[in-house]
């Protein structure tokens, strides 16, 4: 375990990224406000088991070949991009097919039940959390500053990671809470497929921003 002052301070950073929008975020909203709260837990549990495979990664010191290699940073951010945009792609198609306000809470379960499945999103979660190249990165630079050198690392390298999977989820959660809440106040605008169309399109901006991404 890091020092408690450091410890401290690697806990501020790590809850200003897990409460700053993105795909994780917009995934957990859309879960939420399209299958509720519970099932909107599934995929943020799937998406911090990413973020411990991502550790993993960095720990293993696959960051480096991400650095090191343009081709492999390539590959893999083309098919993060791809994912993303096949996720907003898709939330366009199903807002298409949503059903009128005036249906039956029964026939909105019917046509949307192969959807929110928990398997499926868990792994539309974790595959979230493994499309960003950057995240491996990201871990590889910020876990590093927040360690002791004369501590065994190993230890040290599990708790931050434990830490900021536990705030990951807490930041998923509240996002979803929240949209539980604005979803009640919004029925007819949820009802109308807008609120798909918005996250897809969101989606979409991520995967094409992602494109953009040089390694660092």
């Amino acid at each position: 375990m890091p020092s408690g002052t450091t410890y401290l301070l690697f806990i501020s950073f790590a809850l200003a990224a897990a409460f700053t929008p993105g795909p994780a975020v917009m995934l957990s909203i859309h879960n939420a406000m399209h299958h509720g709260w519970r099932h909107a837990i599934l995929s943020s549990l799937g998406n911090i088991s990413g973020l411990l495979v991502l550790s993993s990664f960095s720990a293993l010191g696959l960051d480096a070949v991400l650095q090191s290699s343009e081709s492999a940073f390539t590959a893999v951010k083309v098919a993060g991009a791809a994912y993303l945009i096949w996720l907003g792609v898709q939330q366009w198609r199903n807002a298409a097919q949503r059903p009128a306000a005036t249906q039956t809470a029964s026939n909105l379960h019917m046509q949307t039940g192969h959807a929110n499945k928990p398997h499926k999103l868990y792994v539309k979660g974790l595959m979230v959390a493994l499309s960003n190249p950057k995240a491996i990165v990201f871990i590889a630079a910020l876990f590093p500053q927040f360690l002791t050198a004369s501590r065994p690392l190993g230890p040290q390298y599990l708790a931050l990671t434990l830490t900021f999977m536990a705030i990951s989820l807490l930041a998923l959660s509240t996002y979803a809470g929240l949209a539980v809440m604005a979803r009640r106040r919004l029925k007819v605008w949820f009802a109308s497929g807008w609120p798909q169309r918005v996250s897809g399109s969101v989606f979409c901006a991520f995967g094409l921003s992602l494109l953009r991404l040089q390694r660092g």
